[in-house]
């Protein structure tokens, strides 16, 4: 199937191309398409499908559409940043923070935090896939961790440094690839898909 990712983010089409074998992703960007969607839902879903819906009415027949909006809840800051994950720290700095300083931001507001288990957080990912208008699909997986102390790690991007997952002991920004695909909460979603496409492909 070809699918075109509603996204310009390079990093998540790496792990969707890991474990989307056998199918061809696309970025807008390769089709000659200009696409930019603004996130204002309260929930991952919601997002996840605005965003698919809005590419749906411009990629070309024969593509189906894939969407996904993650984000980090974090307990003890009563589930924030979640929706606003990509955009914590705006309101206190009024610019964009970069990957690295938004962590080091997260870190500060949880300083006070000593104990492991009062820093509990979990990754959540929403794909949204397009078919045909008649054809839409949603999932929603995450993932259980916690926040460490201090960034540990150099693979992975956004807070991948900053969560530990808690079946393995380690932050996303440590796993292989291999390992990160298997317990991301992208990775869990995406398995779902899967097994849909293979349902669609018998169709």
């Amino acid at each position: 199937m070809n699918i075109v990712l509603a996204t310009s983010n390079n990093h998540k089409r790496e792990e969707f191309s890991r474990i989307l074998t056998g199918h061809k992703l696309f970025l807008p960007s390769e089709l000659g398409l200009t696409f930019d969607f603004e996130e204002t839902a309260e929930t991952f879903t919601e997002n996840s499908l605005g965003k698919a819906l809005s590419l749906a009415k411009l990629v070309p027949k024969g593509y189906a559409v894939l969407a996904d909006d993650s984000g980090l809840c974090v307990d003890a800051l009563g589930g924030q940043p979640g929706v606003r994950t990509a955009r914590y720290g705006m309101e206190t700095f009024n610019r964009l923070l970069e990957a690295g300083e938004r962590n080091e931001y997260l870190l500060s507001n949880l300083k006070h935090i000593v104990q492991e288990e009062d820093r509990s957080a979990s990754f959540v990912c929403a794909l949204s896939l397009v078919v045909s208008p008649y054809r839409i699909f949603t999932f929603c997986e995450s993932v259980e961790g916690h926040i460490a102390y201090e960034q540990y790690g150099k693979g992975g991007f956004g807070y991948d440094p900053v969560f530990v997952v808690n079946a393995v002991g380690k932050t996303m920004a440590e796993l292989t690839a291999a390992e990160k695909d298997l317990y991301s909460h992208r990775g869990r979603a995406t398995r779902h898909l899967i097994t849909l496409l293979g349902e669609l492909s018998c169709i």
